[in-house]
């Protein structure tokens, strides 16, 4: 663009540079397209999309105590069950649940259950791992059940330390009649 142009010619320029990007087609047959996507576009053909992919990391078992209801709140049903133990294990990573953790659940109007656990992890070798399990249960009766999780493990720096670079996510199972307790599989995002 010339530096010698006035601003006003210049400003014109940009926007009818700006307004082309935005055309698909050509000749009488070109149709606008929202800016948006046109950047999403251009984006696309300089970024390549990348799917996710997941590697398992643990599974976890864990120990529950009877559950606690909570009473009703203006979002549905609130509850919260204690964290009794467990253990866990993966490539390079086994131990146990520490106690004294809980899961609190809402179950909400519409029949989907939110629950929110925060416990710890203990590696054989003594480290603690922290865990915060968030996870969505909807079971409706004409479908599939629909029960994953998103985690968030912090582990303090050392050999343990990868454990912080990485989402990660999971699925969750009852072991219930059979046992008061669940199956936790985790997975990171790679």
């Amino acid at each position: 663009m010339n530096s010698t142009m006035p601003s006003s010619s210049r400003r014109r320029t940009v926007l009818g540079a700006l307004a082309g990007l935005t055309a698909v087609g050509t000749g009488a047959h070109a149709t606008a397209q929202p800016a948006a996507t046109a950047t999403a576009t251009a984006m696309s053909t300089t970024f390549p999309l990348v799917l996710p992919r997941t590697e398992f990391v643990y599974e976890s078992v864990v120990d529950l105590a009877p559950t606690l209801q909570l009473g009703a709140s203006p979002f549905g049903d609130r509850r919260m069950v204690p964290i009794t133990g467990g253990t866990f294990e993966g490539p390079g990573l086994r131990g146990k649940v520490l106690a004294g953790g809980a899961d609190r659940q809402l179950v909400r109007r519409d029949g989907a259950v939110n629950l929110d656990a925060v416990y710890e992890l203990q590696t054989d070798d003594g480290v603690i791992i922290s865990v915060r399990n968030r996870v969505l249960s909807r079971r409706p009766p004409d479908k599939p059940a629909y029960v994953f999780s998103t985690l968030e493990l912090v582990a303090p720096e050392g050999p343990y330390g990868w454990i912080n670079d990485f989402v990660y996510v999971g699925t969750l199972n009852s072991l219930r009649p059979t046992r008061d307790a669940v199956v936790i599989r985790v997975y990171k995002v790679i």
